[in-house]
């Protein structure tokens, strides 16, 4: 007897339609899964099997054949275990096929029959609903995921069982429902703010500027100087996630698992923080079958390398293309998969090798060779589009033990830095692609970035007395823009120009 079941699967992160065909017929003993299974589905006969009998339920003993279909297009993970389950049930004439044909299942079982939650659940059920399916079944844990999507009844089921009882109208299971805007606001809050960092005020001024233009920016300065506090709070001063870009963000890191049953809902900009031994796959995402890395995963917020000279080389260059377009392009011979990753880059290094070049009260013993080499770990290319280059300075002690006890909230601060921000989406709101500032290309901002005469002197002179570079040329006047929309004004003046140049320290360093 042949029996079909709706289900869903993905690919990066855009999900689509599977039918679960299940042919029960006479003959030896046989199970087999086709239409492209990875080794995750294929491995389903035993989970199955061992679900259907431990439930009470008889499992054939004949020639079992599952085809998914599309059966050109890849499929992964065990997602599929409860609609294969269920359509072999159906086709023993255990599960009543009433109930069937308007469902969407999903599902990974256990040897027992219980229904483990599965990644990517938030994508799995905007497939279901552009399926026009009236129901998905869903793992319980991954109940609250799944109803972030309207327009679609969510049934959680913890077993086996219960999910025939269901199919079969034995039991009422009602449809699960979150408020979503009580639960985006519930969980838009941050740990860290601003008012926990002493001093640095010219550092959280350039962090203000970097987040109203969403520019990259990289930070140099002593060990302890306090990189990594202020780069953790940046996030914090972003403007707050709308819900599209809540739910976008949410469909990332469900599909790379991250979400739980209680921390459902990626209502906070994300703050990524890898390791320096980081591989370039585990970075930038990739694999047999392609996963959102690193930077995807900080999509919308904030991905922080912290001693950015020692990743490896490969994996910076890598990076390029990412935050330059925005996207992550991964393909494979049997697929091509794309992740967004537009983020605000954000580096933090020592001066040199020792980390004591900048230190007034420690001295430096490394060789102007050597320092040259630890800077040259990073990549002209690379370095070209960080907009912001920052010197951190040590906090003096009277600063930590009699200075103020707060500093300002990121709240205020991220009032200006909205603001800016309003400016900018009214300015570029017929330019496909432009948000802010950072994504400005030369043409665009040409047309953008007026400034008066004393401002195009002070650069010119800047770059011919200071030795900075044609490429450093854009990157000032587009902060300068920035800075002039946190004042609130069109035209870039002298004053936005000379804090725009202060920003630009790599360029001054005479080994560079």
């Amino acid at each position: 007897m042949l029996a079909r079941v709706i289900s869903n699967a993905t690919l990066g992160i855009e999900p689509f339609k599977v039918d679960v065909e299940v042919d029960v017929s006479e003959g030896q003993f046989a199970f087999n899964i086709v239409g492209l299974p990875d080794a995750a589905v294929k491995e389903s006969v035993d989970r199955v099997r061992a679900a259907i009998r431990n439930s009470g339920f008889r499992f054939p003993v004949t020639r079992i054949t599952v085809n998914l279909a599309p059966a050109d297009t890849r499929k992964e993970g065990a997602v599929l275990d409860l609609p294969i389950a269920i359509g072999i049930l159906m086709s023993q004439g255990v599960v009543k096929p009433d109930r069937v044909d308007d469902h969407s299942i999903i599902g990974e079982l256990s040897l027992d029959g219980r229904i483990n939650p599965v990644a990517g659940m938030l994508n799995l059920a905007i497939g279901a609903r552009a399926a026009k399916c009236r129901a998905i079944i869903v793992p319980a844990d991954n109940a609250n995921e799944a109803a972030i999507v309207d327009g679609v009844d969510i049934i959680p089921v913890s077993s086996l069982k219960q999910a025939v009882a269901y199919l079969n109208g034995n039991i009422e299971i009602s449809p699960h429902r979150i408020d979503l805007h009580e639960s985006f606001q519930s969980a838009s809050k941050y740990l860290e703010d601003f008012s926990d960092v002493k001093g640095q005020e010219h550092a959280k001024r350039a962090l203000e500027v970097a987040a109203a233009g969403g520019h990259n920016i990289i930070m140099i300065g002593p060990p302890g100087a306090g990189k990594t506090m202020l780069a953790r709070r940046l996030p914090t001063i972003l403007p707050p996630m709308t819900i599209e870009e809540c739910i976008e963000t949410t469909r990332i890191h469900s599909l790379a698992g991250t979400l739980s049953k209680h921390r459902f809902l990626m209502a906070t900009r994300p703050f990524r923080a890898p390791h320096h031994t980081i591989s370039n796959i585990a970075l930038i995402g990739g694999g047999t079958t392609p996963k959102p890395g690193e930077v995807s995963l900080a999509h919308n917020g904030v991905l922080f390398l912290d001693e950015m000279p020692e990743f490896h080389r490969s994996a910076l260059e890598a990076m390029r293309q990412p935050i330059e377009d925005g996207v992550v392009n991964i393909s494979r011979a049997t697929m091509s998969v794309t992740f967004p990753s537009r983020v605000i880059l954000c580096g933090a290094m020592n001066p040199c090798p020792c980390g004591y070049l900048t230190s007034p009260d420690k001295q430096c013993v490394c060789t102007p060779a050597q320092i040259q080499k630890y800077f040259n770990k990073i990549s002209g290319p690379l370095m070209d589009r960080i907009d912001i280059h920052l010197d951190i300075p040590p906090v003096r002690a009277e600063t930590l033990t009699r200075g103020k006890t707060t500093g300002e909230s990121s709240a205020s601060i991220r009032e200006r830095v909205v603001s800016a921000r309003n400016r900018q989406l009214q300015r570029y709101k017929n330019l496909k692609g432009i948000y802010c500032n950072a994504h400005l290309g030369t043409r665009a901002l040409n047309n953008f970035c007026q400034m008066t005469d004393e401002a195009k002197a002070i650069l010119e002179t800047a770059i011919n007395s200071m030795g900075l570079s044609a490429r450093a040329y854009d990157r000032i006047r587009k902060v300068a823009l920035t800075i002039a929309d946190l004042e609130g004004v069109d035209v870039v003046r002298p004053e936005h120009i000379a804090e725009a140049i202060q920003y630009r320290s790599l360029d001054r360093y005479q080994w560079l």
